[in-house]
């Protein structure tokens, strides 16, 4: 069974075409990825849902991939902690080959059905926590054995794949299944399958942390402080929320390390700081 990730691209002779014509052909193509996105939204709603009521339980949620779609889910994870303030285990990212692989692929990593359960029983894996495998083609053994021991063993799987009716949807409980068509460069699918891909893992956990009380009003109020930039962003923040000066705002993000308590300290100033997390 050929699956659409797989045919040959609608361009033909790329090799002969000047750079404008590539890009604009690349661009043309792209353009079509969140269109594939808004027709699984039901598929993604399902999923952002019942993550969101596993988390909110106590559970975590776990990317399982291989190649891009590996890289994908470890960038995911990787920036909710400096983006939400939670900790780095809640949202972890798991790659085919070990963290390596990140950035160099690890050869046949992928065909192996049984790591993918090996590398989350590393983490205590239970079932309080969510299963999310990730494969443009559905295809990958390494997600495919990864969501099957996890269903053997009770917990919640979901995916994100860019082919219909593919062997990981069949194992996901809650499958997402982007179809983008063929990729410009034939069988390419770092390209609008990866970019589909990212767009669902943004959707999914920016939903899930809004879900979780991460974020007041539109603002990323638990987020680290980890340079310049954030740290006057966090200023302007407090600022824009309280009232206050940018002085009083900064001498008080100086003290309590936090966006979110030291809005509070303003606006609830009764609260112990520690408290602040129910704002």
């Amino acid at each position: 069974m050929e699956f659409v990730t797989e045919k040959e691209s609608n361009y033909q002779d790329l090799d002969k075409m000047s750079v404008r014509e590539i890009l604009e052909n690349i661009n043309k193509e792209d353009k079509t990825v969140p269109l594939a996105v808004e027709k699984a939204m039901p598929q993604i709603e399902q999923l952002a849902t019942v993550v969101a009521e596993k988390m909110k339980a106590g559970g975590r949620l776990f990317y399982i991939g291989a190649g891009t779609s590996g890289r994908l889910g470890v960038v995911d994870a990787s920036e909710c902690p400096p983006t939400f303030g939670v900790p780095f285990d809640w949202v972890v990212g798991l790659i085919a080959g070990g963290d390596g692989a990140i950035r160099k692929a690890v050869e046949f990593a992928e065909d192996d059905p049984e790591q993918a359960w090996k590398d989350l029983e590393a983490y205590d894996i239970s079932e309080a926590d969510v299963v999310v495998g990730l494969a443009a083609s559905g295809t990958t053994p390494y997600v495919i054995g990864g969501l099957q021991m996890a269903n053997q063993q009770g917990l919640v799987t979901g995916c994100i794949v860019c082919n219909a009716g593919s062997p990981v949807a069949a194992e996901a409980q809650f499958p997402v299944e982007v179809v983008v068509g063929p990729e410009f460069l034939s069988g390419s699918t770092r390209m609008k399958s990866g970019t589909a891909q990212k767009l669902v893992l943004n959707m999914l956990s920016t939903t899930v942390m809004i879900q979780l009380g991460r974020v007041k009003g539109n603002k990323m109020v638990d987020m680290q402080l980890s340079n310049h930039k954030l740290y006057h962003r966090g200023v302007r923040m407090i600022v824009a929320e309280t009232g206050t000066d940018e002085e009083t705002a900064a001498a008080l993000l100086e003290k309590y390390g936090s966006v979110r308590k030291a809005i509070a300290q303003i606006l609830l100033p009764s609260e112990p700081a520690n408290e602040a997390l129910s704002l």
